[in-house]
């Protein structure tokens, strides 16, 4: 995508409706303006992936990626981009969105979808070639499953930049809600107790049933502690 740029000095005044920006790459650096409601639509076109031949007025026209942007935070509005530039057929590194198709086997039984990673890193065999998104289909995931970035279906000539090992997607068991979690902690807490011989079986039985609650069979082992021991000084 074009962009038409002016030149600008250091500290010069911007005109109406222009923000900063700069262009740099190991060998040089280029500051110039662009007209920001063109550049805003052309962002969200083309995001960080997407190639922009930046034209300056009365100077050189080259190829660069978005870097960064800082934007206005109340108006969401850009106010000044980092582009860097690129050498058309050299290969370069550059982090591609991870979208997801499909429902997984594990959501449809109530498991949970976690993207860990949404942008994967690559090695575009040149900046024309940069793909705009990857997608992963997710339909036959069930819960504990994962995908790895190895996984990830890559355009001919592009390369991982990361280990093949880390994981992408995953598919999570169900959500505990408060009340089975609570349910689940009483459980452990009540076998540990067991194991230790604090609660009787019987009465373990009976806080995991329903028929007691914890406090009650733990008052009823302390009256029946009390109790033996005062028959033993008798």
């Amino acid at each position: 995508m074009e962009l038409n740029a002016k030149p600008r000095k250091s500290q010069e005044k911007l005109a109406e409706g222009m923000i900063p920006a700069v262009a740099y790459n190991k060998e040089k650096n280029v500051s110039f303006t662009l007209d920001r409601k063109a550049f805003d639509r052309a962002f969200r076109t083309q995001s960080t992936t997407g190639l922009f031949d930046i034209t300056v007025e009365g100077g050189e026209t080259f190829p660069a990626l978005v870097k960064a942007v800082q934007m206005d935070k109340r108006r969401r509005t850009p106010m000044h981009v980092d582009f860097y530039m690129v050498t058309y057929g050299e290969p370069i590194e550059v982090s591609v969105p991870v979208h997801t198709k499909g429902k997984s086997q594990g959501v449809v039984l109530g498991g949970l979808l976690d993207v860990v990673v949404h942008n994967l890193a690559i090695v575009a065999p040149g900046p024309r070639r940069i793909p705009q998104e990857l997608v992963v289909d997710v339909t036959k995931l069930s819960i504990g499953d994962h995908v790895t970035a190895g996984q990830v279906s890559l355009p001919e000539g592009c390369k991982l930049a990361v280990d093949e090992d880390l994981v992408i997607i995953s598919v999570l068991p169900p959500r505990m809600t408060a009340d089975e979690a609570a349910a689940e902690t009483q459980a452990a807490q009540v076998a540990g107790m067991v194991a230790s011989g604090e609660l009787s079986e019987e009465a373990a039985e009976a806080v995991l049933e329903g028929d007691a609650s914890l406090d009650e069979v733990k008052a009823e082992a302390a009256a029946a502690a009390d109790g033996e021991g005062e028959t033993k000084e008798d």
